[in-house]
């Protein structure tokens, strides 16, 4: 019975450091779902060189309790995103940024975007859109498509002030 006591506190313990040191979102965070294709996703950078990781670092250094959420899939297309939208985006989420992406046109699948919208719209809940051609003149990886990682982080910040104001923060 005691060796049971002292896994179970052994296992308490290192579940609070996990989320301490993993930096799970804290009590009271504004959610922000950042629900995209490979630009969210971050294709070709590491999880925290795409630009939602980004954003939440700027937020939280301008003292924002806030945790955002890469729901980014490579390949998405709106239908996708429509299909894994209740998932993805829980209730009392603050704000969605929603990035289309270019893959309904390379795959023929009908833009979903006003769908997503209205889903969003009548649970309340804000969206940002960042539209494609937002990503013009910004630093690419080779193939044309992907953001670098300072690429990404130029989207973080245009969108850290949007974001903020959504939030009310």
């Amino acid at each position: 019975m005691k060796s049971r006591v002292l896994r179970l506190g052994t296992f308490v313990c290192l579940a609070l450091f996990a989320s301490l040191h993993f930096g799970v979102a804290s009590a009271g965070a504004a959610t922000v779902v950042a629900l995209g294709a490979s630009n969210t996703y971050g294709k070709g950078v590491a999880r925290n060189q795409a630009y939602p990781a980004q954003l939440e670092a700027i937020l939280r250094a301008k003292g924002l309790n806030v945790h955002v959420v890469n729901a980014g899939i490579n390949g998405d297309t709106t239908a996708g995103m429509l299909g894994r939208l209740d998932r993805v985006v829980p209730n009392g989420t603050s704000v969605v940024i929603l990035q289309p992406g270019g893959n309904d046109g390379r795959k023929h699948s009908a833009d979903r975007t006003a769908e997503i919208q209205s889903r969003l719209s009548a649970r309340g809940i804000p969206v940002i859109m960042m539209a494609n051609n937002m990503l013009k003149g910004l630093p690419h990886q080779p193939d044309g498509q992907h953001l670098t990682p300072e690429g990404y982080h130029m989207v973080a910040e245009h969108l850290a002030s949007q974001v903020a104001a959504s939030i009310g923060r």
